[in-house]
């Protein structure tokens, strides 16, 4: 195989929860050797945020929380106290042989430890720093600390997700994964890696100023994009499709089915192979514009004719047909998915308890250089001897020595 393609790029990782270890996953996962900074006795938070924990080789529950899990592979920890005149000199001395400064703290915060961007730019002048915040280093809402679910609802998704407006129960609701901070670790990743090219071609580093909330505006995508070309404000639509009629989640006689007609023959094609091909030629429902003009009627319809036959009629014959459709899959059937399975989405690496833990597989496939997965989520502060002895040159007594003295 051929060398990963960020081989030779090292990242110092002053980040922890979610947005920031997800930039810097991707970027471990593609070569790049992630130096995660972690607080000694403590690390990142979302350590502590189980159950369920993973269950070592003695059959006891660790401290390594799955959702810990999610997020850091690919990673070497070590622990430092960064409070301490000695902890911020042995971070100057790494961040000189780093090319990225990825950090997540309040905006403000890092420059009491001398490790602002101001400061390490002008040591540094070509490392590449990431800084990764709510809202952002700039603005009315800068120093507040931020968080997905602030950013989800601030930014708009939440209005648009949840019950159609108008039926029972209906309020918004959040995605359920955090996926605002998702999103803004790969802008972020994208950024780094942009940076790095400029870097290369000019010798000048720069600072990436990330935002959750600028993130969450920015994937309003069409829905954005609707108000401000119409002036008027979306609403829930539930599982419909502003747009496109029939997009939505039908009911069937033994559960649901989604369809997702994107065009007028693969309409057609839905109802020749429902047996009703009258439909498509309705006036009404002919045409997108006029599907979504009557989509209360049409969906009336829509259900009457789904919920006569099972799942298992819908998803088989609508894929041989040409109509695209899938079942609503719960976690547990995503992982026995055939195409999951075949794609390689679940993947297990031997871990420093003592078992192999299963982790979601990067998507990313490249030909010549796909994503290695060499290191297990570390626990906190495993690689400190490792990493201060590569970079630092310091010998095992040398790091006890900190250690005693609560450095690392």
């Amino acid at each position: 195989m051929s060398a990963l393609p960020l081989d030779g790029i090292r990242i110092f990782d002053l980040t922890r929860i979610l947005a920031g270890p997800s930039c810097t996953q991707l970027l471990g996962d593609l070569g790049a050797d992630v130096i995660k900074i972690e607080r000694a006795g403590a690390g990142d938070d979302t350590r502590k945020w189980g159950p369920p924990y993973v269950t070592g080789a003695d059959g006891k529950a660790t401290n390594e929380s799955a959702y810990y899990l999610s997020a850091n592979r690919n990673k070497r920890s070590i622990s430092l106290d960064l409070s301490k005149k000695e902890g911020q000199a042995l971070a100057l001395d790494m961040i000189a042989k780093c090319d990225v400064f990825a950090e997540n703290f309040k905006v403000g915060d890092l420059a009491k430890f001398g490790l602002d961007y101001a400061t390490l730019a002008k040591k540094f002048p070509r490392l590449v720093y990431c800084s990764i915040t709510g809202f952002g280093q700039t603005g009315p809402y800068a120093p507040r600390a931020g968080y997905d679910m602030l950013a989800q609802g601030l930014g708009g998704i939440m209005s648009v997700t949840g019950p159609a407006q108008g039926a029972p129960e209906s309020r918004p609701y959040k995605v359920g994964v955090g996926i605002a901070d998702i999103m803004t670790g790969m802008y972020a990743a994208v950024s780094i890696l942009a940076a790095l090219r400029h870097r290369d071609a000019t010798g000048e580093g720069q600072q990436i100023d990330m935002a959750l909330l600028d993130t969450q505006v920015s994937w309003l995508a069409n829905e954005g994009l609707n108000y401000l070309v119409s002036g008027k404000t979306p609403v829930r639509q539930g599982n419909a499709h502003p747009n496109i009629v029939p997009y939505d989640v039908f009911a069937c006689a033994d559960g649901f089915v989604i369809l997702a007609i994107g065009n007028d023959g693969q309409f057609a094609k839905f109802c020749a192979f429902a047996g009703r091909p009258e439909i498509s030629a309705d006036a009404r429902f002919a045409t997108n514009p006029a599907r979504v003009a009557n989509r209360v009627e049409l969906t009336r319809v829509m259900n009457e004719i789904t919920k006569r036959k099972p799942q298992r009629h819908w998803v088989e014959g609508l894929a041989g047909a040409g109509v695209p459709c899938s079942p609503v899959n719960d976690i547990a059937q995503v992982f026995e998915d055939p195409q999951v399975k075949a794609r390689g989405m679940r993947i297990e690496v031997p871990h420093a308890s003592g078992v192999d833990v299963p982790l979601i597989a990067s998507p990313i496939k490249m030909s010549k250089t796909p994503p290695s997965y060499r290191r297990a989520p570390p626990t906190c502060g495993q690689h400190t001897e490792e990493v201060l002895g590569e970079l630092l040159g310091l010998d095992a007594a040398a790091v006890a020595d900190l250690r005693k003295r609560g450095i690392v």
